[in-house]
């Protein structure tokens, strides 16, 4: 377990990080925020004493000059922090680029930024990022994926204006090659990418979009398709959810078709829960989950890890709709009616005692400052 301190905790890539720490129970990390990197004795109190500081902050979009300028700067006032400190970290963890040093204003200056912090006597790992994608990501920012997800969650159809192979590693896999995390869960620090065409993504993507319209599960037959897919959900929750249910009725009773799953594997079980009494209160870093009331009346709860506001479908068995938890938001299900609750759950995977990928945490109580992403 080791002692971080986090610039650019706010972001992207470190709110991903926040929540894989969360996850294992470390300590919350230091956050260097901007107002900090502009007082180096404020940088120095940050980082004395911790294992690793993970350098997040960057500048990826903008005016070409100002880009180059943005990540210059975070790099030289962090590198003059740590010249201050009397208790210097171990190592100092750049999350850089694979286009550092391409001849471009933002590779020059994401490689200037590495040698400016290997000058600072502190030890420097320099890890190299391709095109990182997940769950929140901002569209037209942050990664295409992101752009694709948020689009044909609003329905539209993404746009290829130029077609090329991409390297795509899911954030929390950078997360944990960051923060030092050995494997042992649902992420991997090798970072196993996706190599992709940009044409062939967003005709992935809209297959998947197609095909859950109506809840049906698309085809989930490797550790990428269920992470574009849960990227995918992210862009969808809520707005998307409860998806109503066909319903088949005759003389002997009724039918719900809960799960349509097109390939992969998948595990069904079914509880019952008393009145008042409430299941869940954790969330998932990668498994899809999806709740079912077939009878009785419940409240299903979800807060975003690290956030505040807590998301509330009341679902009742007389009108069966699907609610599936997005990863990295803790939920929670409720008897709220007087009679016995019967609830189906289906999940993309079987479950294994040994990474159950089910991590504590109660949806009503914020345990840390919301962790502003740009969404």
């Amino acid at each position: 377990m080791l002692r971080l301190a986090v610039t650019g905790a706010g972001g992207f890539l470190g709110w991903h990080v926040r929540v894989l720490l969360r996850a294992l129970g470390w300590p919350e990390p230091a956050v260097i925020d901007r107002t900090d990197l502009a007082d180096p004795t404020a940088v120095a109190a940050k980082v004395a004493g911790v294992d690793r500081v993970l350098h997040l902050a960057g500048v990826n979009r903008g005016d070409p000059a100002d880009v180059a300028a943005g990540n210059v700067q975070l790099a030289a006032q962090l590198a003059e922090g740590l010249k201050h400190c009397p208790a210097p970290p171990e190592r100092v963890v750049y999350a850089n680029s694979v286009q550092a040093g391409n001849g471009t204003p933002y590779g020059d200056a994401k490689a200037t930024a590495a040698r400016l912090l290997a000058d600072t006597g502190v030890g420097l790992d320099d890890v190299l990022l391709p095109n990182i994608y997940g769950e929140h990501g901002r569209p037209y920012y942050n990664s295409a994926v992101a752009t694709f997800c948020r689009v044909l969650a609003e329905g539209g159809q993404p746009e290829v204006h130029a077609d090329r192979e991409l390297s795509l590693v899911h954030v929390t896999d950078a997360a944990a090659r960051l923060a030092g995390v050995p494997t042992g869960g649902s992420w991997d620090p090798a970072m196993p990418a996706l190599r992709i065409g940009v044409r062939d993504l967003a005709d992935r993507l809209t297959a998947m979009a197609a095909t859950y319209r109506t809840g049906e599960v698309p085809s989930l037959l490797d550790r990428h398709d269920v992470r574009l897919f849960n990227t995918y959900r992210s862009h969808s929750f809520p707005a998307h959810y409860p998806i109503a249910l066909p319903r088949r009725a005759d003389a002997r009773g009724e039918l719900v078709e809960t799960v349509k799953a097109h390939g992969g594997a998948g595990q069904t079980f079914c509880s019952t829960t008393r009145p008042g009494v409430t299941r869940g209160e954790h969330f998932h870093l990668a498994k899809v989950e999806r709740f079912v009331v077939l009878r009785g009346s419940a409240q299903i709860s979800l807060r975003r890890v690290g956030h505040t506001e807590v998301v509330r479908f009341p679902v009742s068995g007389d009108e069966p709709v699907l609610v599936d938890m997005p990863t990295m938001w803790v939920h929670k299900l409720a008897n709220t009616g007087t009679d016995e609750l019967v609830t189906m759950f289906w999940t993309n995977e079987l479950f294994d005692p040994d990474r159950p990928d089910t991590w504590p945490e109660l949806v009503e109580e914020a345990r840390a400052a919301p962790m502003a992403v740009g969404t």
